[in-house]
Protein backbone atom coordinates (compact mmCIF):
# COMPACT_ATOMS: atom_id res chain seq x y z
CA UNK A 1 0.00 0.00 0.00
CA UNK A 2 1.37 3.42 -0.99
CA UNK A 3 0.98 5.93 1.79
CA UNK A 4 0.15 9.41 0.50
CA UNK A 5 -0.49 12.62 2.42
CA UNK A 6 -3.07 14.57 0.39
CA UNK A 7 -1.68 13.80 -3.06
CA UNK A 8 -4.27 16.14 -4.56
CA UNK A 9 -2.78 19.02 -2.59
CA UNK A 10 0.72 18.83 -4.02
CA UNK A 11 1.02 22.61 -4.33
CA UNK A 12 0.50 23.01 -0.59
CA UNK A 13 3.29 20.59 0.36
CA UNK A 14 6.10 21.98 2.45
CA UNK A 15 9.59 22.33 1.11
CA UNK A 16 12.45 20.70 3.02
CA UNK A 17 12.84 22.65 6.29
CA UNK A 18 15.52 20.82 8.29
CA UNK A 19 18.03 23.44 9.46
CA UNK A 20 20.92 21.43 8.03
CA UNK A 21 19.60 22.15 4.53
CA UNK A 22 20.45 25.84 5.00
CA UNK A 23 24.12 25.01 5.60
CA UNK A 24 24.78 23.97 2.00
CA UNK A 25 25.43 26.96 -0.31
CA UNK A 26 23.33 27.02 -3.50
CA UNK A 27 26.42 27.16 -5.72
CA UNK A 28 27.73 23.99 -4.07
CA UNK A 29 24.47 22.19 -4.82
CA UNK A 30 24.71 23.32 -8.43
CA UNK A 31 28.35 22.27 -8.79
CA UNK A 32 27.77 18.81 -7.37
CA UNK A 33 24.65 18.23 -9.45
CA UNK A 34 26.50 19.14 -12.64
CA UNK A 35 29.44 16.89 -11.76
CA UNK A 36 27.18 13.90 -11.07
CA UNK A 37 25.19 14.42 -14.26
CA UNK A 38 28.36 14.80 -16.34
CA UNK A 39 29.75 11.59 -14.87
CA UNK A 40 26.57 9.66 -15.65
CA UNK A 41 26.00 11.10 -19.14
CA UNK A 42 29.38 12.23 -20.55
CA UNK A 43 28.13 12.48 -24.16
CA UNK A 44 25.02 11.07 -25.90
CA UNK A 45 21.87 9.89 -24.13
CA UNK A 46 20.83 7.33 -26.71
CA UNK A 47 18.00 5.88 -24.62
CA UNK A 48 16.44 9.33 -24.41
CA UNK A 49 15.44 9.06 -28.06
CA UNK A 50 12.87 6.44 -27.13
CA UNK A 51 10.94 8.66 -24.71
CA UNK A 52 11.22 12.15 -26.15
CA UNK A 53 10.44 15.38 -24.33
CA UNK A 54 6.76 15.06 -23.48
CA UNK A 55 5.83 16.21 -19.97
CA UNK A 56 5.58 13.34 -17.47
CA UNK A 57 5.06 12.84 -13.76
CA UNK A 58 7.06 10.41 -11.64
CA UNK A 59 6.50 9.30 -8.05
CA UNK A 60 9.41 8.98 -5.66
CA UNK A 61 8.70 5.91 -3.53
CA UNK A 62 10.46 4.95 -0.30
CA UNK A 63 10.50 1.20 0.27
CA UNK A 64 12.42 1.12 3.57
CA UNK A 65 10.02 1.89 6.42
CA UNK A 66 11.07 3.98 9.43
CA UNK A 67 13.84 5.77 7.53
CA UNK A 68 15.03 9.33 7.97
CA UNK A 69 14.75 11.36 4.78
CA UNK A 70 18.03 13.13 3.95
CA UNK A 71 19.50 14.55 0.78
CA UNK A 72 16.46 16.30 -0.66
CA UNK A 73 18.38 19.52 -1.49
CA UNK A 74 20.81 17.48 -3.62
CA UNK A 75 17.97 15.50 -5.20
CA UNK A 76 16.15 18.71 -6.09
CA UNK A 77 19.35 20.32 -7.45
CA UNK A 78 19.97 17.42 -9.82
CA UNK A 79 16.50 17.70 -11.29
CA UNK A 80 16.69 21.49 -11.48
CA UNK A 81 19.77 21.12 -13.70
CA UNK A 82 17.78 19.06 -16.22
CA UNK A 83 14.72 21.29 -16.17
CA UNK A 84 12.50 19.26 -13.84
CA UNK A 85 10.73 20.30 -10.64
CA UNK A 86 10.25 18.38 -7.40
CA UNK A 87 7.35 18.71 -4.95
CA UNK A 88 8.14 17.11 -1.59
CA UNK A 89 5.49 15.36 0.46
CA UNK A 90 7.83 14.62 3.38
CA UNK A 91 10.24 17.19 4.78
CA UNK A 92 13.97 16.77 5.15
CA UNK A 93 14.77 15.03 8.44
CA UNK A 94 11.31 13.46 8.75
CA UNK A 95 10.90 9.81 9.65
CA UNK A 96 9.04 8.07 6.87
CA UNK A 97 6.28 5.88 8.27
CA UNK A 98 5.70 2.18 8.71
CA UNK A 99 4.09 1.53 5.32
CA UNK A 100 5.99 -0.82 3.02
CA UNK A 101 5.89 1.81 0.25
CA UNK A 102 5.57 5.54 0.95
CA UNK A 103 5.03 8.28 -1.61
CA UNK A 104 7.75 10.79 -0.74
CA UNK A 105 7.83 13.32 -3.60
CA UNK A 106 6.53 13.97 -7.09
CA UNK A 107 8.87 14.92 -9.96
CA UNK A 108 7.62 16.55 -13.15
CA UNK A 109 9.37 17.48 -16.37
CA UNK A 110 10.31 16.37 -19.90
CA UNK A 111 10.56 12.57 -20.00
CA UNK A 112 14.12 12.30 -21.30
CA UNK A 113 15.35 14.95 -18.86
CA UNK A 114 13.65 13.33 -15.89
CA UNK A 115 15.33 10.02 -16.76
CA UNK A 116 18.70 11.76 -17.09
CA UNK A 117 18.47 12.90 -13.48
CA UNK A 118 16.92 9.73 -12.08
CA UNK A 119 19.98 7.65 -11.13
CA UNK A 120 22.30 10.40 -9.77
CA UNK A 121 19.44 11.83 -7.69
CA UNK A 122 18.36 8.44 -6.33
CA UNK A 123 21.90 7.35 -5.50
CA UNK A 124 22.49 10.50 -3.47
CA UNK A 125 19.16 10.30 -1.65
CA UNK A 126 19.56 6.60 -0.82
CA UNK A 127 23.05 7.02 0.62
CA UNK A 128 22.29 10.21 2.55
CA UNK A 129 19.07 8.80 4.00
CA UNK A 130 20.87 5.63 5.10
CA UNK A 131 23.50 7.63 6.98
CA UNK A 132 20.89 9.92 8.53
CA UNK A 133 18.84 6.90 9.64
CA UNK A 134 21.83 5.26 11.34
CA UNK A 135 22.84 8.60 12.88
CA UNK A 136 19.35 9.13 14.28
CA UNK A 137 19.36 5.64 15.80
CA UNK A 138 22.71 6.24 17.50
CA UNK A 139 21.65 9.63 18.84
CA UNK A 140 18.40 8.14 20.13
CA UNK A 141 20.43 5.58 22.07
CA UNK A 142 22.44 8.37 23.71
CA UNK A 143 19.32 10.40 24.50
CA UNK A 144 17.51 7.42 26.00
CA UNK A 145 20.43 6.73 28.32
CA UNK A 146 20.74 10.39 29.32
CA UNK A 147 24.30 10.71 28.02
CA UNK A 148 24.95 14.40 27.28
CA UNK A 149 28.02 13.99 25.04
CA UNK A 150 28.28 14.03 21.26
CA UNK A 151 28.05 11.03 18.96
CA UNK A 152 30.29 11.86 16.01
CA UNK A 153 31.21 10.63 12.56
CA UNK A 154 34.73 10.24 11.25
CA UNK A 155 36.72 11.10 8.12
CA UNK A 156 36.06 7.58 6.78
CA UNK A 157 33.93 8.90 3.95
CA UNK A 158 33.58 8.17 0.24
CA UNK A 159 36.09 10.22 -1.83
CA UNK A 160 34.23 12.96 -3.68
CA UNK A 161 31.05 12.44 -1.66
CA UNK A 162 32.12 13.64 1.79
CA UNK A 163 30.01 16.79 1.84
CA UNK A 164 26.82 14.79 1.31
CA UNK A 165 27.78 12.20 3.91
CA UNK A 166 28.73 14.81 6.50
CA UNK A 167 25.50 16.68 5.73
CA UNK A 168 23.52 13.48 6.31
CA UNK A 169 25.07 13.18 9.77
CA UNK A 170 23.73 16.63 10.60
CA UNK A 171 20.25 15.70 9.41
CA UNK A 172 20.42 12.56 11.56
CA UNK A 173 21.35 14.58 14.63
CA UNK A 174 24.99 13.63 15.26
CA UNK A 175 28.21 15.64 15.08
CA UNK A 176 30.22 15.72 11.84
CA UNK A 177 33.51 15.77 13.83
CA UNK A 178 36.14 17.47 11.67
CA UNK A 179 35.23 17.83 8.02
CA UNK A 180 38.76 17.55 6.64
CA UNK A 181 42.45 17.86 7.55
CA UNK A 182 42.16 21.65 7.58
CA UNK A 183 39.26 21.72 10.05
CA UNK A 184 41.14 20.71 13.19
CA UNK A 185 44.58 19.37 14.12
CA UNK A 186 44.44 15.66 14.84
CA UNK A 187 47.74 14.04 15.70
CA UNK A 188 47.50 10.31 15.12
CA UNK A 189 50.01 7.58 15.91
CA UNK A 190 51.95 8.10 12.67
CA UNK A 191 52.31 11.82 13.37
CA UNK A 192 53.68 11.06 16.84
CA UNK A 193 56.08 8.39 15.65
CA UNK A 194 57.36 10.60 12.81
CA UNK A 195 57.88 13.62 15.06
CA UNK A 196 59.49 11.72 17.93
CA UNK A 197 56.99 12.24 20.77
CA UNK A 198 53.54 13.48 21.63
CA UNK A 199 54.98 16.60 23.25
CA UNK A 200 57.03 17.49 20.18
CA UNK A 201 54.11 16.86 17.85
CA UNK A 202 51.75 19.07 19.88
CA UNK A 203 54.34 21.83 20.15
CA UNK A 204 54.95 21.85 16.40
CA UNK A 205 51.24 21.84 15.58
CA UNK A 206 50.51 24.64 18.03
CA UNK A 207 53.17 26.83 16.42
CA UNK A 208 51.14 27.00 13.20
CA UNK A 209 47.53 26.32 14.20
CA UNK A 210 46.95 29.49 16.22
CA UNK A 211 43.97 30.16 18.49
CA UNK A 212 41.32 29.14 15.97
CA UNK A 213 42.09 25.42 15.79
CA UNK A 214 41.82 22.79 18.48
CA UNK A 215 44.47 20.11 18.76
CA UNK A 216 43.46 16.50 19.32
CA UNK A 217 45.86 13.65 20.01
CA UNK A 218 45.19 9.96 19.49
CA UNK A 219 46.39 8.09 22.58
CA UNK A 220 46.79 4.38 23.27
CA UNK A 221 47.14 4.62 27.06
CA UNK A 222 46.27 6.81 30.00
CA UNK A 223 49.92 7.84 30.21
CA UNK A 224 49.91 9.07 26.61
CA UNK A 225 46.70 10.98 27.32
CA UNK A 226 48.36 12.65 30.28
CA UNK A 227 51.37 13.64 28.15
CA UNK A 228 49.12 15.07 25.46
CA UNK A 229 47.07 17.11 27.94
CA UNK A 230 50.20 18.41 29.67
CA UNK A 231 51.61 19.45 26.29
CA UNK A 232 48.52 21.57 25.62
CA UNK A 233 46.19 19.32 23.64
CA UNK A 234 42.54 20.37 23.75
CA UNK A 235 41.15 16.89 23.08
CA UNK A 236 42.50 13.45 23.89
CA UNK A 237 41.19 10.51 21.90
CA UNK A 238 41.41 7.30 23.88
CA UNK A 239 41.71 4.89 20.99
CA UNK A 240 40.68 1.22 21.05
CA UNK A 241 40.10 1.15 24.82
CA UNK A 242 37.77 -1.46 26.24
CA UNK A 243 34.81 0.24 27.97
CA UNK A 244 35.96 -0.53 31.51
CA UNK A 245 39.51 0.70 30.80
CA UNK A 246 38.08 3.77 29.07
CA UNK A 247 36.01 4.78 32.08
CA UNK A 248 38.97 4.48 34.47
CA UNK A 249 41.34 6.45 32.22
CA UNK A 250 38.77 9.14 31.38
CA UNK A 251 37.95 9.67 35.05
CA UNK A 252 41.62 10.02 36.00
CA UNK A 253 42.41 12.45 33.18
CA UNK A 254 39.36 14.62 33.91
CA UNK A 255 40.37 14.93 37.57
CA UNK A 256 43.82 16.16 36.57
CA UNK A 257 42.73 18.24 33.54
CA UNK A 258 39.10 19.37 34.14
CA UNK A 259 38.78 21.33 30.87
CA UNK A 260 40.17 18.53 28.71
CA UNK A 261 37.75 17.03 26.19
CA UNK A 262 37.90 13.25 25.99
CA UNK A 263 36.89 11.27 22.94
CA UNK A 264 36.41 7.52 22.73
CA UNK A 265 36.94 5.81 19.39
CA UNK A 266 37.80 2.44 17.94
CA UNK A 267 35.68 -0.68 18.15
CA UNK A 268 32.45 1.22 18.82
CA UNK A 269 29.36 -0.17 17.10
CA UNK A 270 25.62 0.54 17.27
CA UNK A 271 25.28 -2.59 19.39
CA UNK A 272 27.89 -1.69 22.05
CA UNK A 273 27.64 2.11 21.95
CA UNK A 274 25.90 2.38 25.32
CA UNK A 275 28.80 0.63 27.11
CA UNK A 276 31.03 3.60 26.26
CA UNK A 277 28.77 6.22 27.88
CA UNK A 278 30.41 7.98 30.81
CA UNK A 279 30.13 11.41 32.45
CA UNK A 280 33.86 11.77 31.79
CA UNK A 281 33.63 11.06 28.04
CA UNK A 282 32.57 14.00 25.88
CA UNK A 283 32.65 12.49 22.38
CA UNK A 284 32.22 9.01 20.95
CA UNK A 285 33.13 8.62 17.27
CA UNK A 286 32.15 5.76 15.00
CA UNK A 287 33.38 4.93 11.52
CA UNK A 288 30.31 2.75 10.93
CA UNK A 289 28.16 5.84 10.49
CA UNK A 290 29.49 5.90 6.94
CA UNK A 291 31.36 2.62 6.46
CA UNK A 292 29.07 -0.33 5.79
CA UNK A 293 25.97 1.74 6.39
CA UNK A 294 22.83 0.37 4.67
CA UNK A 295 21.15 2.60 2.11
CA UNK A 296 17.46 3.45 2.04
CA UNK A 297 15.60 1.91 -0.90
CA UNK A 298 14.04 4.57 -3.13
CA UNK A 299 12.64 4.23 -6.62
CA UNK A 300 11.22 6.67 -9.14
CA UNK A 301 8.23 5.49 -11.17
CA UNK A 302 6.91 7.39 -14.18
CA UNK A 303 3.12 7.45 -14.11
CA UNK A 304 1.13 6.55 -17.22
CA UNK A 305 -0.86 9.41 -18.59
Amino acid sequence: MIHCHSHLGIKEMARPSNKAAHAVPPHTLTRLAREWLAEDTPNFDLAGVSVGSQEVEAWLLCKTPRSILAGSPFFTAVFAEVGCRVDWIHQEGAEIGQDSVTLTAVVRGPARCLLLGERPALNCLARASGIATRSSLLQSTATARGWPGEVAGTRKTTPGFRLVEKYAMLVGGVSMHRQDLSGMVMLKDNHVWASGSITQAVKAARSVSGFSSKIEVECRSEEEGREAAAAGADIVMLDNFRPRELHVAACALKKEFPTLLIEASGGVTPENLATYFSPHVNIISLGCITQGCPVVDFSLKVQKG
